[in-house]
Formats: C-alpha cells, sequence, structure tokens
C-alpha cells in the first residue's frame, strides 16, 4: 500500500503540477498587464475600463470562492466537480479568439461588452473552483512536497510564459489587429487545454468523511464565530489583507521609471527580464525553504522583498537603481504563488474543514485586492507615484508585522496549542 501511495504521489505531482504550469502559461497568452489592456484599447475602451480590468479579473478570483465552499465540503470527491464545471473557467478563451475575428471590427462596443463578461466568467469559475482545486492538491501532495510543487510548478509556467511572451511578441508583429489578439487568445485555449487534459489525470483519494450540507445562510452566520475560535486564521487574514495594499504599487513601476527619467522604450524588455529572473530565483529556493521552514517563513520574505522594493522605488536616483526593484517584485510573486493560499490547507483543523479555511482566506481579500489598484490609480493622479509608493511600504511594514508578532506557524506544537486554546 505504501509503494502504491508513493506511486501515485509521484503520479499527481507530475499531472497537478503540468495542470497548474499549463494554466498559467495559457494565461501569458493572455496577460491582463499588456494583451487585455491593449485589445481593450483597440476596441475603444475608455481609460476606466482599461483600469478596471484588473479589478474584475480579482473580483472574480477571490470573491466567490467561501460560497462554494460550503457545497465543496460535502463531497466526497472534489475532482468529478471541477472537471465539470471548469470547463466554464476555460470556453471564455477560444470565445474571445472568435469574438476579436469575427465581432471585433464590425461591432466594437458590443464586442467590448462581451470581452469584459466573458472575462468576469472565466475569473469568477476559477474562483468558485479554487477552493476545490487547493483540496484536491492537499489529498495528494504530501505536506513536505507542497512547497516544492509550487516552486517547480511556477518555475515551469515561468519558462513557459517567457517563451509565450516571444511568441505573442511575433504573433502582434506578423498578423493586423484584432486577428493577432483573437490568435493570441487562441494559443491561450490550447494551453488550457492541456492543464484539462493533465487535471483529468489526477489520482484522487476519497474524502474520509465529507460534511453534512447546511444551507448556505446557516454556513455564512458561522464564519464570525470560526474567525473568533480560530484566532491564528483571524491574524494571518489581517496580515495578508495589509500586504495586498502593499502591493497596490507594483503595476505603476514600469511608467514611474520610463516617465521621471525619460528611459527608452527597451528598459520595458530589462525590467522584465529581472522580474522573471526574481522569479525563477525565488520558485527556485522558497519551495523549497517552504518545505523544511513552513510557508510563514516564505511570506513573510516575499512582504519583506515588496516592502523594501517600494522603498527602492521611492529612492531610486536614476532609471539602472530601478533594476533591483523588479528582482524584489519577483521574489514577491514566487513566495506568494509557493505559500499564501498552501499555509491555509495546514491552519485547517482537519481534511473536511479546508474548502471553507480556503474559501474564506479567499473571499476576505476579494475586496482589497480589487480595490488597492484603483486606489493607488486615484492616488498617483491626485498626488504623484511617490506617494503611493510611500503608502505602499507602510502597509507592507504593518502586514509584516502582524505576520511576524500574531500568527503562528501552523507545523508548529506551539500554534497546535494557541489554536486549541482559542476553540
Amino acid at each position: 500500500m505504501a509503494a502504491v501511495a508513493g506511486a501515485n504521489a509521484r503520479h499527481n505531482f507530475l499531472a497537478l503540477g503540468l495542470d497548474y504550469a499549463c494554466f498559467l502559461i495559457g494565461w501569458s497568452f493572455a496577460s491582463q498587464t499588456t494583451i487585455l489592456p491593449a485589445f481593450a484599447t483597440h476596441l475603444g475602451a475608455p481609460n476606466v475600463v482599461i483600469g478596471a480590468i484588473p479589478a474584475v479579473l480579482m473580483l472574480g478570483w477571490f470573491l466567490p470562492s467561501l460560497f462554494v465552499a460550503h457545497y465543496t465540503e460535502t463531497l466526497p470527491r472534489k475532482l468529478p466537480f471541477v472537471l465539470r464545471y471548469t470547463v466554464w473557467e476555460r470556453l471564455p478563451f477560444p470565445a474571445l479568439a472568435a469574438l476579436a475575428i469575427v465581432l471585433a471590427e464590425p461591432a466594437p462596443r458590443l464586442a467590448l461588452g462581451v470581452f469584459l463578461a466573458l472575462l468576469l466568467v472565466a475569473s469568477g469559475v476559477g474562483g468558485a473552483l479554487m477552493p476545490a482545486w487547493m483540496d484536491i492538491m492537499g489529498r495528494t501532495i504530501p505536506v513536505e512536497l507542497r512547497g516544492r510543487f509550487f516552486g517547480a510548478a511556477n518555475l515551469l509556467a515561468s519558462v513557459g510564459g517567457l517563451v509565450g511572451s516571444a511568441g505573442t511578441a511575433y504573433i502582434l508583429v506578423t498578423f493586423p489587429a484584432p486577428r493577432s489578439y483573437g490568435l493570441c487568445f487562441l494559443a491561450a485555449s490550447i494551453f488550457l487545454a492541456l492543464s484539462y487534459v493533465a487535471l483529468a489525470s489526477v489520482r484522487e483519494p476519497t474524502a474520509a468523511a465529507p460534511s453534512v450540507p447546511m444551507p448556505l445562510r446557516v454556513y455564512l452566520r458561522g464564519m464570525p464565530a470560526l474567525l473568533r475560535r480560530d484566532r491564528n486564521l483571524a491574524w494571518f487574514i489581517a496580515a495578508r489583507g495589509f500586504a495586498v495594499v502593499g502591493a497596490m504599487a507594483t503595476g505603476f513601476y514600469t511608467v514611474y521609471a520610463l516617465r521621471a527619467f525619460g528611459a527608452p522604450e527597451w528598459r520595458v524588455g530589462l525590467f522584465t527580464m529581472l522580474f522573471l529572473g526574481g522569479q525563477t530565483v525565488g520558485n527556485l529556493v522558497l519551495g523549497w525553504l517552504a518545505d523544511r521552514a513552513g510557508h510563514r517563513l516564505v511570506i513573510a520574505l516575499g512582504i519583506a522583498a515588496l516592502m523594501v522594493g517600494n522603498l527602492g522605488a521611492l529612492t531610486a536616483p536614476s532609471v539602472e537603481a530601478f533594476g533591483p526593484v523588479f528582482v524584489l517584485v519577483g521574489i514577491h510573486l514566487a513566495a506568494i504563488h509557493v505559500s499564501a493560499r498552501t499555509i491555509v490547507l495546514e491552519f485547517a483543523p482537519d481534511e473536511r474543514a479546508r474548502p471553507t479555511y480556503l474559501g474564506l482566506a479567499n473571499t476576505a481579500l476579494g475586496p482589497l485586492s480589487a480595490g488597492a489598484p484603483l486606489a493607488a490609480g486615484l492616488l498617483a493622479d491626485r498626488v504623484g507615484f511617490p506617494a503611493v509608493f510611500a503608502t505602499a511600504a507602510v502597509f507592507g511594514l504593518v502586514g509584516l508585522a502582524l505576520l511576524l508578532a500574531r500568527v503562528r506557524e501552523p507545523r508548529t506544537p506551539r500554534a497546535g496549542r494557541a489554536a486549541a486554546a482559542s476553540a
């Protein structure tokens, strides 16, 4: 039986890793920082709509999780549920390809409305399925391998995304818009289909004892009591909330560096390389570190890297000095991908509670994740970019202080005693 379990763990490590990596590579062909805003601009979208694209995606990815988690907990196996509904997470991409090729030229206003609706469907279904997918990962990947799992999968996705960005550049140069955007969305569809195939091959064990179904209203009323009972989780969500606001400036580093120092456009390519370099090193090192020292330390290092990056952006005397800022942002993103959701699996007192813990942590951060970039844009327009960097650094510092002072590593006996005492 141990040999079978070991074989299944190796198989699932590969299958889920390919699922996750192909999924991220697919999204690289529809990047929220490049392709999606550019396509919206081609459709004639005003600045407010372009600025709302990240907010729409963040709301979809974060907000619905808790409202589906109560149903997810009642399922003895989560994989059939995910496979059934993740189709709707992926179908928007071939629909976007058809929209760009067929509808964008004759009816750009209609195409813009459909475009935003499809993004909301893709991200919303993804957010609803997140607790179930993470629970599958938690029951198929041993706890001592989860850091390296996300580190390796994110590393593969980073390399694939780099190749994908070169392919995207070739498509945009070779084919006229909006056909070029349609081909990018078609490439995204292919990788998302490969992701689905990999996910379907996962060997999921049956849950020991699913939760008893309850009405959603009753379930949601129990969330404040859960946070009062598990203070470690409550402090973690608070720390992550401050850290999320501390990340609000990341979308403005390039713009500020180009405007403030009159840097040439080729610097953007260098910034991208430095960002990917930081992310690659972060994935290699932090996944290993998480498995040995816990995910709390990795998240703390990620927040610290971002806080130093904000201070670096605030005080940089030249465009050359901006290089380390992008390296630090890459390290921060690697830390979040490796540990921010993975640690929540360990906060849960048992397997049955994992979807609720994941859903609550996700949904609680949804409004902040969507609102922080919008607030940063308004602050930049009214006061200037340095104020954004300073504000982000302060929020990051508070988040780091809360994480270190109030959150206990859930693997340690001390954390277990604290959770028991708070019950």
